[in-house]
C-alpha cells in the first residue's frame, strides 16, 4: 500500500491498517517489465524491474516531496539506469543497476532528489576482462588496453590515464655461447641479424709463450677506410694513442695459462647494407698491472653489407681457455 494521506476523525477499516502495518515492514512491490517513468503513487513503495534488456527508470518534478523515499531494485538480466527526466538525481556511486542492484530515492525537494546506492556489486563500473578504476569526479571504467601498450599518465584524459604504445627499450637476447676451444687460433660465428651486436670476453687465455694479443673482427663485405681509434695502457702509467685499422682490441696477455683476458666490443647499425657501423670497445688482463695493454676505445666500420658474423683471434697463441659470448638488439 502506498502512503496516504488521512483526514481528521477519518476510521480506518482493519483491511488498511493490516496493509499499512505490513508496508512499514515489507514495502508494497510495484514489478515493471519494461521502461518505466515514476508517479506519485510510488511514494514510499519498491519499485522491482525484471527485464532482459535495459531499460531507463525515469524522475520528474512536482511528484514528490522533500523526505520522501522509494525503493529502485533490478531482479533481471537487463541493466536499469535511474534517468534525470525533469527532476535532478545525485548519485556518489551509480545510476546504473546491474541484475539484483538496488538503491533508495530520497528526495530533497519537489524536484531533486539523491540515489543511494546499495548495489551487490558495490556500484563497480568494470565490465570486461583487464578493466582498470579510474577516477575524474566520480568512479570510472578504465577499459583494457591493446596488446603490448602500457598505462600512461596523460593529464589531458578525463581519468588521467591513457594506454599507449611503450617507449623505445633495447632488449638484450642472448645469440651464441663458445667455450674457446684447445688448440683453436680463431673462433668465428655466422648468421647474426640484429641492429646491434654484442661480444663479451670472460677469462681468455693462450696455451703459448710469450704475449698474446686478442682482438674482434667484423664479416659485413667490403671494408674500407674503417678504424678503430683509443687509448693503449703500455705500461704502469703510461696509455698511448693507438690505432687498429678494422680490429676492435680487448687486452694483451703475457704468460700463457695464467694470465687471463676479459672485455667487450659493442656494434650498432649492424643492419646497414651501405654506409658505416660505430664500435665500442674496452678490456685488459690480469696482468695489466705490470706491462701490458689494456684497451679502450671506438670508431667506426665502413662495410658494403650488413654485419653477420664475428671472428674472435689471439694473433700469437693457441687458446688455452675462456667463454665468449653474443648478444643481439
Amino acid at each position: 500500500m502506498a502512503k496516504q494521506t488521512f483526514t481528521t476523525g477519518q476510521v480506518l477499516t482493519a483491511a488498511q491498517v493490516n496493509s499499512l502495518q505490513s508496508n512499514d515492514f515489507n514495502q508494497t512491490v510495484s514489478a515493471k517489465t519494461a521502461a518505466y517513468t515514476l508517479v506519485a503513487a510510488d511514494k514510499g513503495t519498491r519499485i522491482e524491474f525484471n527485464t532482459s534488456g535495459s531499460v531507463t527508470c525515469t524522475v520528474n518534478t512536482g511528484l514528490f516531496d522533500a523526505g520522501d523515499t522509494l525503493v529502485i531494485q533490478n531482479r533481471g538480466a537487463g541493466v536499469v539506469t535511474v534517468t534525470a527526466g525533469t527532476a535532478t538525481v545525485n548519485t556518489s556511486a551509480t545510476l546504473a543497476l546491474s541484475q539484483y542492484d538496488a538503491g533508495t530515492l530520497y528526495f530533497i525537494s519537489a524536484s531533486a532528489a539523491i540515489f543511494f546506492n546499495t548495489d551487490a556489486g558495490g556500484g563497480s563500473p568494470l565490465t570486461t576482462k583487464g578493466d582498470l578504476y579510474g577516477f575524474s569526479t566520480v568512479d570510472a571504467r578504465i577499459p583494457i588496453g591493446a596488446n603490448d601498450t602500457v598505462l600512461t599518465a596523460d593529464s589531458n584524459e578525463s581519468l588521467g590515464l591513457k594506454w599507449a604504445a611503450a617507449g623505445s627499450v633495447d632488449v638484450w637476447t642472448l645469440l651464441n655461447t663458445t667455450t674457446l676451444p684447445l688448440g683453436n687460433s680463431t673462433v668465428t660465428v655466422t648468421g647474426l641479424s640484429s641492429e646491434k651486436i654484442l661480444v663479451t670476453i670472460t677469462n681468455a687465455s693462450h696455451a703459448g709463450g710469450g704475449s698474446g694479443f686478442y682482438f674482434v673482427t667484423p664479416t659485413c663485405g667490403t671494408t674500407t677506410n674503417s678504424e678503430w681509434r683509443g687509448i693503449k695502457r703500455t705500461a704502469a702509467g703510461t696509455m698511448l694513442e693507438n690505432t687498429q685499422g678494422v680490429n676492435a682490441p680487448i687486452a694483451n696477455s703475457t704468460t700463457a695459462g695464467t694470465d687471463t683476458v676479459s672485455g667487450y666490443v659493442l656494434y650498432t647499425g649492424c643492419k646497414s647494407t651501405s654506409g658505416e657501423k660505430s664500435v665500442q670497445s674496452a678490456g685488459g688482463s690480469s696482468s695489466d698491472s705490470a706491462s701490458t695493454g689494456a684497451y679502450v676505445g671506438g670508431g667506426i666500420v665502413m662495410a658494403s653489407a650488413a654485419l653477420t658474423e664475428i671472428t674472435f683471434a689471439n694473433t700469437a697463441n693457441n687458446f688455452a681457455g675462456g667463454t665468449m659470448k653474443i648478444y643481439g638488439a
